[in-house]
């Protein structure tokens, strides 16, 4: 078998050629294509044709291979829930060079394994986790929407071995060995994928590449925001207390949660800044284990607003105050207890504020249980 090579270019994609390699994938054959990381070999993902993938490049059949999608819409069929610094990553990551494995609790993969085939859910699965990549270059998008299957795409070189960012290299290794070559120049960025994991123990980068570890981390820090009208009292207790709740959740300290990605503060509408919490609010926290005698306030800003993924409200009067800094601000704003004001304490009883404290303490509790997965 001689390997047919096809020149595609990637400002004026030929459909023709992307339809033949598409049909030789889902038929059980071996194509390579350009990522904007380097070439690699797509194959359907069924037990035959992965094991012939193996012994192309010398690859141990134990190890998992990586799901390549050509859209964001694909992803809920793999992963059904979603984190969401996992969330954030994505939208800031992809389509690009970054491999995600993502972890999927129990109930999820039961629920994969018996909505998948049985071919697909073996091999794509492993220990609770799947690896996915979002491609970001136009004729390996236009090739993985056109295949009928699943498809893993692993570098198109022998285990070992680097990684080809040319279709002459692809060529020398693999003539008439794979059943097609798509030839669309050299790749962009000529080196492999990053790959992380992610899941509740923050984000691990499991191999270097085009992308550092640094960019990731920022990339998918989530910031969650709490305002209130002077953030001296109800906005820094339900801070604390997200604070308290959200290191239970991920089993970690108060001051490790910045390192497991997540960003907890408050701010109020009338623009105070530098100011500690009112002794009531200190003492209601301190009764739950929570100190926010450090606390400072500060202004909220239009700045705020865009910079923070969550913003919970303690008040109507404020979301309202949020929506006019930022419109677009609506899909991420909420109030922290579902349809009901949080009264404002301030200037008040001890008791006043304790009974404040156990409603945001009940909303921030509820709130922090449906949004960390």
């Amino acid at each position: 078998m001689e390997t047919k090579v096809v020149t595609i270019d990637p400002d004026n994609i030929d459909a023709a050629a992307i339809n033949e390699a598409a049909e030789a994938i889902d038929s059980g054959g071996l194509v390579s294509f350009p990522t904007e990381t380097v070439y690699g070999i797509a194959a359907r993902v069924a037990n035959d044709t992965l094991r012939k993938l193996d012994q192309l490049k010398g690859r141990s059949p134990d190890k998992y291979y990586t799901l390549h999608i050509a859209t964001g819409d694909q992803l809920d069929t793999y992963v059904p829930t979603i984190g969401l610094r996992a969330a954030k990553l994505v939208k800031n990551a992809w389509p690009g060079p970054l491999t995600i494995v993502f972890e999927l609790t129990d109930h999820d993969l039961k629920k994969q394994k018996k909505n998948l085939k049985t071919d697909v859910f073996a091999n794509l699965y492993r220990d609770n986790s799947i690896g996915i990549r979002w491609v970001d270059h136009p004729v390996a998008a236009a090739l993985l929407a056109a295949t009928k299957s699943p498809v893993v795409a692993p570098s198109a070189n022998l285990a070992g071995d680097e990684p080809p960012i040319d279709a002459g290299a692809v060529l020398r290794r693999f003539n008439g060995k794979i059943d097609l070559l798509l030839d669309a120049g050299p790749c962009k960025y000529k080196k492999s994928s990053t790959v992380v994991k992610i899941g509740k123990n923050g984000l691990h980068v499991l191999r270097e590449g085009a992308l550092s570890g640094a960019e990731l981390e920022q990339s998918s820090q989530v910031r969650i925001l709490f305002v209130c009208t002077g953030n001296s009292c109800r906005s820094p207790m339900a801070e604390g207390m997200c604070k308290k709740y959200l290191a239970e959740k991920l089993n970690c300290k108060v001051d490790e949660l910045e390192k497991k990605g997540y960003k907890i503060s408050s701010a109020g509408t009338i623009g105070m800044v530098g100011f500690g919490a009112t002794i009531e609010a200190i003492r209601a926290c301190a009764t739950r284990g929570i100190d926010i005698s450090g606390h400072r306030s500060n202004g909220l800003t239009q700045y705020l607003v865009a910079e923070n993924d969550l913003i919970f409200s303690l008040a109507r009067e404020h979301l309202q105050t949020i929506l006019g800094l930022s419109p677009e601000a609506a899909g991420k704003t909420m109030l922290l207890v579902e349809e009901t004001d949080v009264p404002d304490p301030i200037g008040r009883s001890q008791s006043v504020y304790d009974e404040c404290a156990e409603l945001i303490d009940a909303g921030t509790k509820k709130r922090i249980g449906e949004i960390l997965i």
